[in-house]
């Protein structure tokens, strides 16, 4: 039984470290400030939050290369970007939403600066995809 306690305690310490920087609550409330131009849907066609489509789909754009979301026209920075190695992770996404044309060091189509609670959006947007 103190084993299985103690199994468990560290699969959550685990689990928390994921999120460490980002609160996955906040982030969802603040999601509301970036659907005006991106949606979540799951490869399935399930809608996470209805959004706009001046934006690329952010559902599994944690792990993905930067540029790389099929059908969605990029920045010629943002395209050399994601060529170059560029794959979102939760704190480069945070660093992205800040300012996008000075992370990328030129054009961005993303002219929406999050100043606060971009750690808090990509826990989200990393929770939305979990388990695939």
């Amino acid at each position: 039984m103190k084993r299985a306690l103690t199994i468990a305690v560290a699969a959550l310490g685990l689990a928390t470290a994921a999120h460490a920087s980002g609160d996955v609550a906040k982030g969802e409330k603040i999601f509301k400030k970036c659907k005006s131009c991106h949606s979540i849907v799951a490869p399935d066609g399930t809608v996470i939050k209805k959004g706009g489509k001046v934006g690329p789909n952010l559902y599994g754009v944690i792990g993905r290369k930067a540029g790389s979301y099929e059908g969605y026209k990029y920045s010629k920075a943002l395209k050399a970007a994601g060529e170059n190695g560029l794959v979102w992770s939760e704190e480069e996404l945070a660093k992205f939403v800040k300012d996008p044309k000075k992370y990328l060091g030129g054009k961005s189509k993303m002219s929406f600066k999050l100043r606060k609670g971009g750690e808090d959006v990509a826990a989200y947007l990393a929770s939305v995809a979990k388990g695939e």
